[in-house]
């Protein structure tokens, strides 16, 4: 027997109301305040991409810190994840995954998406708390690894002056960034991983990945070859389970 399944769609007033947007936006609005913010050109060229936006047309707001949900949609844009072929049994809650969360809120839909594709955030996430620069550079690695086939590599670790301080489960993601060349270390050779992570910061990280992702493009299998088996040379995009409610 067959079951009817429904679809979580976002509202017109919640699509309007995220800080990052998944969606082209038609034309460059050249943000007023990105002067003398180095990444300047790389925001620029997502925001033409429809990949971020600014808090208003003409602001961007590059010194502020990202919080949790803005983190996590900027990597879900990135990434390119989405529920298009995902059905439900029953319409989701972000809070069924999130107490902390709210069901009303700009980035319910969001979070669904990004954990129904395998983001492993915490359940005890605070959405509106402010990201510190491992935990969104954790994220973000670990996000793109699974969803972009990035060919594997042979990891040399670098030293990091304040390793110290980074939370042991990022350290390895922190490497993999460092030799991605998504960030680099300060001039002592620290990268300050509880520091807050500005708008530019994060922005910046995104269009460098991504730069990668281009220049890196992953081997073709072989003819034989399933590119989801466990032998294939490549990381798989299949490489994680949707886990949706109502299913077991």
């Amino acid at each position: 027997m067959k079951t009817k399944f429904k679809m979580l769609t976002l509202s017109t007033v919640t699509a309007l109301t995220l800080t990052f947007v998944g969606q082209s936006y038609a034309a460059s609005n050249p943000f007023s305040d990105l002067t003398n913010i180095a990444a300047k050109d790389k925001i620029v060229a997502l925001h033409d991409q429809g990949i971020v936006r600014g808090i208003t047309n003409e602001v961007f707001a590059p010194n502020e810190t990202i919080t949790a949900a803005q983190g996590v949609q900027l990597i879900v844009n990135a990434a390119n994840l989405n529920l298009d072929l995902v059905r439900f049994l029953k319409e989701p809650k972000v809070t069924d995954y999130y107490k902390n969360a709210n069901d009303d809120a700009w980035y319910a839909n969001t979070l669904i998406t990004a954990v129904v594709n395998g983001v492993e955030l915490p359940a005890d996430l605070d959405p509106n708390m402010k990201w510190t620069r491992e935990e969104f550079t954790h994220q973000l690695i670990r996000t793109i690894e699974a969803h972009s086939n990035l060919p594997l590599i042979k990891l040399v670790p670098v030293e990091i002056k304040d390793s110290a301080d980074l939370t042991i489960d990022y350290e390895g993601s922190i490497q993999r960034a460092l030799a991605y060349q998504v960030v680099k270390l300060d001039a002592q050779g620290n990268f300050n991983p509880k520091a807050e992570i500005s708008r530019a910061e994060a922005a910046e990280q995104i269009y460098n990945v991504l730069e990668y992702i281009k220049a890196h493009p992953a081997p073709s299998p072989e003819p034989d070859q399933d590119p989801a088996s466990p032998t294939s040379p490549k990381r798989s995009a299949t490489s994680t389970s949707p886990i949706i409610p109502g299913t077991k």
